[in-house]
């Protein structure tokens, strides 16, 4: 039989040898992790890369010819389209006949009427000539 100090070196012994591989596989899992978050990193950069150049190009050659010509996926190559950034979300542009058109929807104020009141005409609605008054519910319902 083992005496207690032959058993506590032992102990002592094993302990170091798997503090050490724990150590090693702790150290190696951490560069894995952070050589993949870099590679993940080169990777966006290359697929944003590829959008901008899809998005220049777009008036030009469309998606599916460049699918055929470069043997990618069509789904690839719209995915790296849609998944650029852009330094600015995409605004809608106004195409208004008239300046003096009034957006309902960006003017302040509440966006329904207070009871007793009958909502305000929209714009070009109403006939030339005519006061703003407003007409009787049943002669609005058809």
């Amino acid at each position: 039989m083992a005496t207690p100090e032959e058993i506590r070196r032992r102990v002592e012994q094993a302990d170091t040898t798997r503090s050490a591989r724990r150590a090693a596989a702790a150290q190696q899992v951490g560069e894995l992790a952070q050589r993949r978050a870099a590679i993940l990193e080169q990777l966006a950069d290359v697929e944003r890369h590829l959008g901008d150049v899809l998005a220049e190009a777009q008036d030009v050659i469309d998606v599916d010819e460049l699918a055929e010509f470069t043997d990618l996926k069509p789904a690839d190559l719209t995915a790296w389209l849609a998944g650029r950034k852009t330094g600015r979300g995409k605004r809608k542009k106004t195409t208004s006949t008239s300046s003096a058109r009034i957006d309902v929807r960006s003017s302040p104020g509440p966006k329904t009427s207070t009871p007793g009141q009958a909502p305000a005409p929209r714009e070009g609605t109403a006939a030339a000539g005519s006061q703003n008054t407003p007409e009787p519910l049943a002669a609005q319902a058809s």
